[in-house]
């Protein structure tokens, strides 16, 4: 989602290529673009390859500085920087306990001790772009930006688990929900069948709060 929404969400050419990740084939697909071994990967035109989304997010603000994929303000900026690689790099908990996943939501998921910390320090982190640049907007720094592609993940895995935050986060997350480009994402994904299924729990399902219609 992070590699796809960094191109969709400004508007930068690109074409995407399916990979098995879930029918098992990834690495014998992703072996014609070494050193990729995960998604999202990109290549570049001149055949540069990318095989992490913090690498995309970087190379695309550096060759891009006309579309402030990060914030323009250097204070804004900085700390844009710092959230989007604190996401990219903690948060295992979160990550580990409630896989990404888009499709319904589970009806009485309990999370750990682990997984509230977390959600605290993301909550935290949120507050405090939101408090110093992210005005009247629903996103964080005003302009939808690089840290909101972070985050948007996150937004999910609230939802799909009914994970316990504040009302201003919640404000966040279903804007996220209502983004026409995760909409668009989501309803490709739902065209795709795996059996088995890839997260199974032993839990009750409950419809998606936002449908596309």
């Amino acid at each position: 989602m992070r590699g796809w929404l960094m191109l969709e969400k400004f508007g930068l050419p690109y074409q995407t290529r399916l990979v098995g990740l879930y029918a098992g084939t990834m690495a014998a697909e992703l072996a014609q673009i070494p050193p990729a071994r995960t998604v999202p990967a990109m290549t570049t035109p001149e055949g540069f390859v990318l095989t992490d989304s913090l690498a995309m997010a970087e190379t695309l603000a550096e060759r891009h500085p006309e579309l402030a994929l990060y914030p323009r303000d250097p204070a804004a900026r900085a700390l844009a920087r710092s959230i989007c690689a604190e996401m990219h790099s903690g948060f295992n908990a979160l990550r580990g306990q409630c896989p990404h996943m888009i499709t319904h939501v589970w009806d009485g998921f309990a999370p750990s001790d682990a997984v509230l910390a977390d959600l605290a320090r993301i909550e935290d982190l949120w507050s405090l772009a939101r408090a110093r640049h992210g005005a009247d907007s629903p996103w964080l720094f005003g302009d939808y930006s690089l840290a909101d592609v972070f985050y948007a993940p996150v937004a999910m895995r609230i939802t799909t688990y009914g994970l316990p935050v504040s009302g201003a986060a919640q404000a966040y997350v279903d804007a996220h929900l209502h983004d026409p480009a995760f909409l668009d994402w989501r309803r490709a994904a739902l065209a795709e069948i795996h059996d088995p299924w890839p997260y199974p729990m032993d839990l009750p399902r409950r419809d998606w709060p936002v449908n596309h219609s």
